[in-house]
């Protein structure tokens, strides 16, 4: 199943992604940093810069991590909406691919898919007044990809 975030809000296609994960289905999804995320742009964006001075100060490399790419954002919000520590979890985390803008090529060629059906998924869209972008609070907290 390949989904298309674009204008789909973050944690409504997170949780729709897990559960399909959790029923066995493969589900690839495209145009990431076109996701939504509800609130005012600048309270959104505060919230991340103040994630990325949480650190562990006797050692850097025992995390927390932050992602900043959209692929990897996106692919840490479907996470959080998985029972991570039982076995499912974990077998249907593997089963979610994020990728940025839709690489047709890469799809075909690693996920053998012959013809690209991708779903937009417009019955979960929702009005949303104040919004910003994955790509735009990934930028604010240094990506770049």
């Amino acid at each position: 199943m390949i989904v298309n975030a674009e204008g789909q809000v973050l944690g409504r296609l997170a949780s729709f992604v897990a559960k399909q994960a959790l029923l066995g289905d493969e589900v690839i999804v495209v145009n990431a940093e076109k996701a939504l995320v509800s609130g005012k742009g600048d309270m959104v964006r505060g919230k991340e810069l103040e994630k990325l001075d949480i650190r562990n100060i006797g050692n850097t490399k025992k995390g927390p991590f932050h992602q900043k790419r959209p692929d990897k954002y996106v692919r840490k919000a479907v996470r959080g909406m998985l029972p991570w520590k039982k076995a499912s979890g974990r077998e249907a985390f593997k089963r979610i691919q994020v990728y940025i803008g839709i690489p047709e090529d890469v799809i075909k060629k690693v996920h053998n898919v012959g013809k690209i059906e991708i779903h937009n998924l417009d019955d979960m869209k929702k009005g949303l007044v104040e919004y910003t972008t994955v790509a735009e609070i990934c930028k604010s907290i240094g990506g770049k990809w």
